[in-house]
């Protein structure tokens, strides 16, 4: 059973997509098509609900699930929107092998599958969600583009959905704009409601408390057009700890993105100037 927030992050989601067509000439649906067939995928639901169990009863760790990866999705789909929006071209349109949806779906696939790993565990879990997300990735194109003449275009969009996967701790390198998204986009999923369920369930301390605790103190992440770069990630907390999220987490993935140069970065405690990181 799905929770009212995953519903309505997936409602968003859809909404998102469409938008993002609609600014296309082609208007190409493979895009939609892949969030409505992940959306609906039994499997995808099923390894996403037990990466959570993982994550959050198994190793105390804040939400790896479904809310989070379709969060992660719709964070890289703005992002994208924006890009789009001020004339900046993704990899695979800028190399001429691929088309902007063909980016786009290559992220979708890259969000919703990032964290299938946590259902192993935390170390090296992006090596574990490419192994356990290369075959469903494989049966969603199939589905979606089964015609010999689109063999090109899957084995591409697999491969930049394996490049977001496996690139979206900031442990190994990537080279693409749509990978860097994932990292980002990732790094940004930090506010409180994210960290609401270990925080009620643990009272010891334990080892992820500080990013619970800083994540806690998360009230919005706005991701905005920018005016000095085309992103703008604007972070507004309650407290002093959540410098801690952005400096230990948001900036490190950042500084590691391929994207890093078209991102700025605000944060600070409501109420006060938000502070310029990048």
């Amino acid at each position: 059973m799905k929770s009212v927030k995953e519903m309505a992050v997936e409602q968003k989601l859809v909404q998102l997509t469409k938008e993002l067509i609609e600014l296309t000439p082609e208007k190409d649906q493979l895009p939609l098509k892949t969030v409505e067939m992940l959306i609906n995928d039994e499997e995808v639901q099923a390894v996403q609900d037990y990466a959570n169990n993982v994550s959050i009863v198994r190793l105390g760790f804040n939400d790896h699930g479904p809310v989070h990866m379709r969060t992660v999705c719709r964070n890289a789909l703005k992002m994208l929107k924006i890009l789009y929006t001020c004339g900046i071209k993704t990899n695979l349109e800028s190399e001429n092998v691929g088309t902007f949806a063909d980016s786009v779906t290559a992220v979708i696939l890259a969000s919703f599958f990032h964290d299938f790993g946590m259902t192993v565990g935390r170390q090296d879990h992006e090596l574990y969600s490419g192994i356990l997300a290369f075959n469903m990735i494989e049966r969603v194109l199939q589905t979606l583009l089964p015609e010999p003449a689109n063999l090109n275009r899957r084995v591409i969009i697999r491969s930049m959905a394996l490049e977001g996967i496996l690139g979206h701790m900031g442990t190994r390198k990537i080279h693409s704009i749509e990978a860097g998204l994932i990292l980002i986009a990732d790094g940004c999923d930090m506010t409180k409601g994210r960290a609401r369920i270990p925080m009620e369930m643990n009272s010891k301390p334990s080892a992820g408390d500080i990013h619970k605790y800083s994540a806690n103190s998360i009230e919005k992440v706005k991701i905005l057009q920018g005016k000095e770069k085309p992103i703008k990630i604007e972070v507004h907390m309650s407290a002093d700890v959540g410098f801690f999220q952005i400096e230990e987490v948001l900036l490190q993935k950042i500084n590691c993105s391929p994207a890093k140069h078209l991102v700025e970065v605000y944060a600070g405690v409501e109420g006060q100037e938000l502070k310029k990181y990048l």
